[in-house]
């Protein structure tokens, strides 16, 4: 029974995604409904790698799932909610709400559609970490997870440019299959000298987390971009 458990985690964080792409789709809700779904589905994959390692039941079976699972949680159902949220913001509907009144200029079409981008990239940024050797202990690109939530929080900031969002959604998405390491939060020890980049961090998102809440993670995730790129530049220039 116990090698089963990490794939009904997995399995949980799918139904969030699913959840959140219905919600989002469906306009029934308000959009933090689908953005707390998301940010679920986020704890429910790492918990089942946790549990995997625990409990010493990874499988090839379930590092699939896995991936299937992140595509709709961490990369279709942010990249719907985005495009919803630019599309209410341009004419104050939701999907599937138009009239038959309702005209589109090109450009409105481009803003809609654009964040649909993040899906295919999502999905390539998947199937690499499957195939890659070198992200055992860290990672090349965005981990989808860090992407997802950073989406999903924008909906705590209602007054954002349309124009930002799809300008936004091709940054990440360039930044998911960039050829840039990301550190991992994943500790092989818990001495301080090998993981004090990792501490510092925890620490700082612990404290923005209680003090601004959900409405800290664009911060924090922009936190984490930039430190890996700078740790990656400075190592770069130490191996020259």
């Amino acid at each position: 029974m116990k090698k089963h458990i990490p794939n009904l985690i997995t399995l949980c964080n799918l139904m969030c995604g699913v959840a959140a792409v219905i919600i989002v789709i469906s306009g029934g809700a308000s959009y933090s409904a689908a953005a707390i779904l998301i940010f679920c589905g986020a704890v429910f994959d790492f918990f089942d790698g946790f549990a995997a390692r625990l409990l010493k039941a990874a499988s090839p079976i379930g590092k699939e799932l896995d991936s299937f699972a992140d595509l709709i949680t961490f990369g279709f159902a942010p990249a719907a909610m985005l495009s919803a949220v630019i599309q209410h913001i341009l004419f104050g509907v939701t999907f599937f709400e138009y009239s038959s009144t309702t005209s589109l200029v090109w450009q409105e079409y481009v803003l809609i559609i654009t964040p649909f981008i993040i899906v295919p990239f999502s999905a390539l940024r998947l199937a690499k970490f499957n195939i890659d050797e070198r992200q055992h202990h860290t990672f090349i690109g965005l981990p989808t997870p860090a992407c997802a939530l950073f989406f999903a929080s924008l909906v705590f900031y209602p007054e954002l440019s349309p124009l930002l969002l799809a300008f936004l959604s091709v940054l990440f998405s360039f930044l998911l299959v960039a050829e840039i390491p990301m550190f991992s939060l994943k500790f092989k020890t818990f001495a301080w000298h090998e993981n004090k980049v990792r501490y510092v961090f925890l620490s700082v998102s612990f404290v923005a987390l209680c003090v601004f809440q959900l409405a800290a993670l664009p911060a924090i995730i922009g936190v984490y971009i930039a430190t890996s790129v700078i740790l990656y530049f400075v190592e770069k220039k130490k191996g020259k």
